[in-house]
């Protein structure tokens, strides 16, 4: 018999016991609390989350409407949506523009202003709250706020334009050619913010040794940023990319106060609150618009995770 043998032994065979001992302490008591415990949330998530999801998938292709009867019509809804419906081209065209200016706009604003903030700037605690105030907000009185501020005629902006006149004055949200970058304007003070908290979080559980390392070798601030504290932050990378996309394509609160999502205006989120609770009443449409908005969303955020499981692998 090896020394190996006789000293892996002792440490390999009480493991299944041990374990076994350990599940055999608890008492019914502890088994029913913990069936509570998994089984309470699961539920909720099945009856809150699959259950209507998988509902939503089922009356996409059907017509269904809220007292007549529900007939199959197959893929009559995504066709009518495809070849037909003025509006919706125009939403989804919207729905990309929103989420390209997230990504290039509002998450870069937010990831520069954690990084001010984390180098512990005077008033670094009062610029936080500030910038952090617009989440903490519900977006419908983001947009009513940002309404007074894109006031015609006694808006700040027109007014710091020079343009209060009714014959000048700039109709911020009722020019279907302005509206959506206005309304994109509000998304972005708030997106910002949020980003904002999320990379400061991030910055906080960042080695400050590292950063020195890199200091003593010469490089500089920008070069130590990129190539060693961004690379500890890909977790967060991660939870940015997957809420960056999920807050562009559920956008709706902004433009359905402004306008109820229309003229200029049109999002998919919109559109289905549109069909399903509007007078239209075409519950069967709105739920294929539902699922369209669902795919589009799960497309970049799948790609994204397989490859940053990919990095990680190797």
């Amino acid at each position: 018999m090896s020394t190996g043998q006789l000293v892996g032994r002792p440490a390999d065979q009480p493991a299944g016991p041990r374990r076994r001992r350990r599940l055999s302490r608890l008492t019914r008591r502890d088994k029913i609390v913990l069936a509570l415990m998994l089984g309470i949330p699961a539920l909720i998530e099945v009856c809150l989350i699959w259950g209507p999801a998988i509902a939503t998938v089922f009356y996409s292709f059907t017509d269904a409407h809220s007292v007549a009867p529900v007939h199959w019509v197959g893929g009559q809804n995504y066709t009518f949506m495809r070849k037909i419906d003025p509006q919706f081209w125009p939403a989804v065209r919207h729905n990309l523009i929103w989420l390209l200016v997230f990504t290039v706009i509002a998450t870069p604003l937010g990831m520069a202003l954690a990084v001010l903030l984390d180098r512990g700037i005077r008033g670094s605690r009062i610029y936080q709250s500030i910038f952090f105030l617009p989440v903490m907000l519900s977006l419908a009185l983001i947009g009513i706020i940002w309404q007074v501020v894109y006031s015609p005629q006694f808006g700040l902006i027109n007014g710091v334009l020079g343009k209060t006149s009714p014959n000048d004055a700039i109709d911020w949200l009722g020019n279907p050619h302005l509206n959506l970058w206005a309304v994109l304007v509000e998304a972005t003070w708030r997106q910002a913010g949020y980003v904002m908290v999320l990379y400061l979080a991030g910055l906080k559980a960042v080695d400050p040794t590292l950063g020195e390392a890199a200091a003593l070798d010469g490089a500089s601030e920008w070069q130590t940023f990129w190539r060693v504290t961004f690379p500890t932050l890909r977790p967060i990378n991660t939870v940015v990319i997957v809420v960056t996309v999920i807050e562009s394509l559920r956008a709706f609160d902004l433009v359905y106060v402004t306008n109820g999502g229309t003229d200029g205006l049109e999002l998919i989120s919109a559109m289905i609150t549109t069909y399903i609770t509007g007078p239209a009443n075409r519950i069967g449409y709105g739920s294929a618009l539902g699922v369209v908005l669902l795919v589009i969303s799960l497309v970049p955020i799948t790609f994204f995770l397989i490859q940053q499981f990919r990095k990680e692998k190797r």
